[in-house]
């Protein structure tokens, strides 16, 4: 409804502005043509049509400076055709033609959906370059932007694809840059930069995830941390080959963006097809990056298919017995397991044809008759009888050239017409997008699903899609191929709706949005280092809630890095995630076992809350002290992790803040067992069950002393509302 205003009489209604509102975000769309953004950020509040029509005019910029004559503002799909001179949101052509679109849009339709969000759907088109557009932009009831486009060739010759990248606009004073890089074993670690003019563009051509993307893009405040400064984050939901910009110009204060990267030739419309962009999602932090990864969780946990029932603490064989497989062994540590409270046991790899080292064997999917003659039901039978579940380790989507599989069929391997890839780990990539290669591999894994007594997927993959092509001509395949192994994942668990699948790919280089549509947990590194884990883990937080996390607690020394460490780091901070054992048990001694067994015993009374609650993070001056925790959604109830990453500055030790409890509410704070002990350090006097009682405001304000930690250990603190 329009209200009068004193001075002037009542402009017209702005059927062309559209407020949406969810969870404390705003989203102001100006309609008049494409959407365009005017406000993505903290929630404004009630505005009626004389309110958004005066945003509208207040953010209107004065008339110089700019590429042309008006406002240039950019739509969420940026277009030349408007004057914009920075990264187009559509480039393609007909063989040099209709490289510039200009598109129309047709009448929006809006959907408000029962909890809370809404769904934008605007429909546009370019009639001069035979292009159709539909745009779906949605708000979620969690406050996440998420968008998408798919583009049709309603035209009558062939459209080549480019580049589709979709965008939200960030403000001026969104000043500095955090986006994620990374390797193999060192993955997600955090890169700061300054917002300056220019283009900050991160192109991934690994063909999958990968360890170096920048996993959620932020823009932000200088004084961006975990608890303070405004974030404005960006993810590309692709598992394949995908861009991320950040963008400023002198005539614009800046911009985020991204979309799938294709290759050339790799996406050619004929006319009446169609190419549908990945999911883009945009997340607002009025307080930090815990706000803004809040948000995703909460996202998350909302999906129909989101693990529901309580994370079985997972043994995985790899670091235990590597390649060697034998019944007896594989028998006694699973009795090892299940002593120490293990519900789950998974067979790595090894298992399978010739599999006996990662020279050979890849592809072909049947139970090795040498290695085990009886077939996997001697295993699979034991490892039931003890009362946890069956999980096996595959690699689907690749093969080694020295396998009956390629053998066969060489020409069901991702290449060109003159030549293979270079091998990586002696193995090539199967190209599923090639119908009978998909059919052989989703009756092989139909085939071990139906045979087998099995719960669970370690789905692997293995190395980069360099130089993969497809078919007779070579034309670029990973778009593709990316489809194909969505596809995989969809058939698969549609005819085996109870098997959950673990997304593995080299450690943690397939983490994104899309595959996690289809899986139920991720790989967060190949390196169970605790030390190397304190970064790995936090950071892949920033996107995913603890439940999605695998977290393992290796043995006393890493086999990733050669370092040591005691129990307690290992297993406090595997604690904080899908709690698993990459360990061989058999060589533990009793007092060994005994505290392992208190850890899982622990893990199984508080995954309802590490799994629920809210993830926090401490912003500690000290760098060599890290404070993180998670809360429950009600405020009743937190655990805390304090650990020491190096040797302080600081002695004695500073008091430590814990973040996110209800300030009003008093505590009962105190130390958490096993996580109580203090080894090769000091004591403080409120250190023991009675703890200390305080608001939660002065916790996270004042905090308390810890005990004087050496360098790589932790204590776990237990926060409980009381009154």
């Amino acid at each position: 409804m329009t209200s009068a205003r004193p001075d002037h009489a009542p402009p017209a209604v702005p059927a062309d502005l559209l407020h949406l509102r969810a969870a404390g975000v705003s989203l102001v769309l100006d309609l008049t043509g494409l959407p365009r953004v005017l406000h993505w950020g903290a929630d404004l509040g009630d505005l009626d049509d004389a309110g958004l029509d005066d945003l509208r005019r207040a953010a209107r910029p004065a008339g110089m400076g700019s590429p042309v004559d008006g406002d240039v503002g950019p739509t969420v799909l940026p277009a030349q055709s408007d004057g914009w001179l920075g990264t187009p949101g559509l480039t393609g052509s007909r063989a040099g033609r209709a490289w510039s679109a200009a598109f129309t849009a047709g009448a929006a339709a809006l959907t408000r959906t029962a909890d809370g969000g809404a769904v934008l759907v605007v429909p546009a088109a370019d009639p001069a370059a035979g292009l159709g557009l539909e745009l779906v932009l949605e708000l979620t009831p969690q406050g996440l932007v998420r968008q998408r486009a798919t583009l049709t060739n309603t035209g009558e010759d062939v459209y080549e694809v480019a580049s589709l990248t979709l965008t939200l606009p960030v403000p001026a004073r969104a000043a500095t840059l955090l986006d994620l890089g990374g390797h193999w074993a060192r993955e997600r670690a955090p890169m700061r930069t300054a917002f300056t003019h220019g283009t900050r563009l991160r192109e991934n051509r690994r063909g999958r995830t990968g360890f170096d993307t920048p996993y959620v893009l932020v823009a932000g405040t200088e004084d961006l941390a975990h608890r303070r400064g405004e974030a404005w984050g960006w993810h590309v939901a692709w598992s394949g080959n995908h861009r991320s910009l950040a963008e400023r110009h002198h005539y614009h204060p800046g911009l985020l963006g991204g979309g799938e990267l294709l290759g050339p030739g790799e996406v050619r419309l004929a006319p009446g097809e169609a190419y549908t962009s990945p999911w883009v999602y945009g997340s607002y932090g009025e307080q930090g990056l815990d706000a803004l990864a809040a948000r995703f969780h909460a996202w998350m946990r909302a999906r129909p298919q989101h693990p529901s029932s309580p994370r079985p603490v997972t043994l995985n064989t790899w670091e235990a017995v590597y390649f060697d497989h034998d019944l007896a062994r594989l028998v006694e540590l699973a009795d090892a397991a299940a002593a120490v409270g293990a519900e789950r046991f998974v067979l790595d790899d090894g298992w399978f044809g010739s599999r006996r080292d990662d020279t050979s064997g890849l592809g072909d999917w049947f139970v090795s008759d040498e290695v085990w003659p009886d077939g996997l039901h001697p295993l699979i039978d034991h490892v039931t009888g003890l009362g946890m579940q069956f999980g096996l380790w595959v690699e689907p989507e690749m093969v080694n050239p020295d396998s009956d599989l390629a053998r066969a069929h060489p020409d069901w391997m991702l290449q060109l017409p003159d030549r293979l890839p270079r091998p990586t780990r002696h193995q090539q990539v199967l190209d599923l997008a090639r119908p009978e290669a998909y059919a052989y591999v989703l009756g092989r894994l139909d085939a071990l699903l139906t045979e087998n007594d099995i719960a669970y997927l370690k789905w692997d993959h293995n190395r980069d899609l360099v130089d993969a092509g497809h078919g007779a001509d070579g034309v670029p395949g990973v778009h593709g191929q990316t489809l194909a192994v969505y596809r995989l994942l969809d058939d698969l668990r549609a005819r085996h709706p109870r098997i959950e699948i673990e997304s593995c790919s080299s450690g943690g280089a397939r983490i994104d949005l899309e595959i996690l549509q289809r899986t139920d947990r991720v790989w967060a590194s190949d390196c169970i280092d605790a030390l190397e884990r304190r970064s790995i883990q936090p950071w892949t937080n920033l996107l995913i809630p603890l439940e999605l996390i695998g977290a393992h607690i290796g043995s006393g020394t890493a086999h990733s890095t050669g370092r040591s460490a005691s129990l307690g780091f290992r297993a406090g901070t595997a604690l904080f995630g899908h709690l698993g054992i990459e360990w061989d048990l058999r060589e533990a001694d009793d007092a060994q076992r005994a505290e392992l067994a208190a850890w899982v015993a622990l893990y199984k009374e508080v995954r309802g809350l590490l799994h629920t609650g809210v993830s926090v993070h401490a912003d500690t001056a000290d760098p060599a002290v890290q404070v993180h925790g998670v809360v429950a959604q009600d405020g009743s109830d937190a655990l805390f992790a304090v650990a020491t990453l190096g040797s302080s500055a600081q002695m004695p030790a500073d008091a430590v803040l814990l973040p996110g409890l209800d300030p009003d509410a008093t505590y009962h704070l105190r130390p958490q067992a096993p996580g109580d002990v203090v080894t090769h350090g000091q004591g403080v006097s409120w250190w023991g069950p009675e703890g200390v009682r305080a608001t939660g405001r002065a916790l996270e304000r004042l905090g308390v002393r810890p005990p004087q930690l050496s360098p790589e250990r932790l204590v776990l603190l237990r926060a409980t509302r009381v009154g």
